[in-house]
């Protein structure tokens, strides 16, 4: 049986998820896959608990990642694998299928080659791209999308049982696993807004500097910017004409029913936006946007 808190907070994404569909017609299909995988990933972070409920806290010396119990995740990964081949759209699902009849080994090797490695993800550019990709070499990197969503909830459940550690700085990557920011989130303080940036890997929030690039370092004023639109008023686009990267902000501040990590998913319009004027976004979601 899930606990109450677990499924709180896996409900709560699954939720709002739903919500948006309705909401951002546009968004539909792409949160419609997102349900599935919450779906899947709630109950897989509840069998992590289960299996894991004796283990004492990881101690905040340890670096996250040096964490894989592989004899826990491994008998689930051909089930993930044809949860995302029924639900996901055509090049993930392919994917997927291929992965799923590679093997056990292969699985091991796709699971140990993200968590050990740099973490990092490249959105294909267009749909040509994407279709070109998926049935060629591009195998691999799928391979690497698919480890990644899978991984998630272990890491979200290593962070969430880890002794507290103090913060040195505003770190522009994880302090916990060492993964880039996903989405910023602004939240009331005083008379302002508060930032903070999400894990991409562990979902671990930390605090960050309102001002200041989490790509480059920038943080000269004037080269620093944000844009949004009326349709979507609670999300913004932070922008750094330095190094043209972009992170998304969900401003709970402007609609507090917002889950960051779903909202920044529903949000395409504004992706469109800042590709279409030369910026690059600095972490892909799982929807490869």
């Amino acid at each position: 049986m899930i606990d109450k808190t677990i499924a709180a907070k896996w409900d709560r994404r699954i939720r709002r998820a739903t919500e948006l569909t309705s909401c951002y017609p546009f968004a539909a299909e792409g949160l419609r896959f997102y349900v599935n995988v919450a779906t899947f990933q709630k109950g897989f972070y509840g069998r992590i608990k289960e299996s894991l409920a004796d283990s004492p806290k990881i101690s905040a010396d340890r670096p996250l990642r040096d964490e894989l119990d592989l004899f826990l995740l491994l008998p689930h990964f051909p089930k993930f694998l044809s949860v995302i081949e029924n639900v996901a759209p055509a090049p993930l699902g392919d994917a997927a299928a291929s992965l799923l009849q590679a093997g056990p080994a292969v699985w091991q090797e796709a699971i140990e080659n993200f968590w050990h490695g740099n973490l990092e993800l490249a959105a294909a550019a267009d749909e040509t791209e994407q279709s070109q990709a998926a049935h060629s070499h591009e195998v691999v990197s799928a391979g690497r999308i698919l480890a990644w969503i899978f991984l998630q909830p272990y890491a979200e459940y290593l962070a969430d049982h880890r002794e507290v550690a103090t913060l040195d700085g505003t770190p522009s990557s994880c302090p916990l696993c060492g993964g880039k920011p996903v989405v910023a989130v602004l939240r009331s303080e005083g008379d302002g807004a508060k930032k903070s940036l999400i894990c991409m890997l562990c979902a671990h929030e930390w605090t960050f500097r309102r001002i200041y690039c989490p790509a480059c370092g920038e943080e000269r004023e004037p080269q620093m910017a944000f844009y949004s639109g009326p349709e979507i008023a609670h999300v913004r686009v932070d922008v750094c004409d330095t190094c043209h990267t972009y992170l998304k902000s969900i401003d709970l501040t402007k609609t507090g029913l917002a889950i960051p990590v779903v909202d920044e998913l529903a949000t395409t319009p504004l992706d469109l936006w800042a590709r279409e004027h030369g910026y690059e976004k600095l972490q892909i979601n799982l929807l490869g946007t």
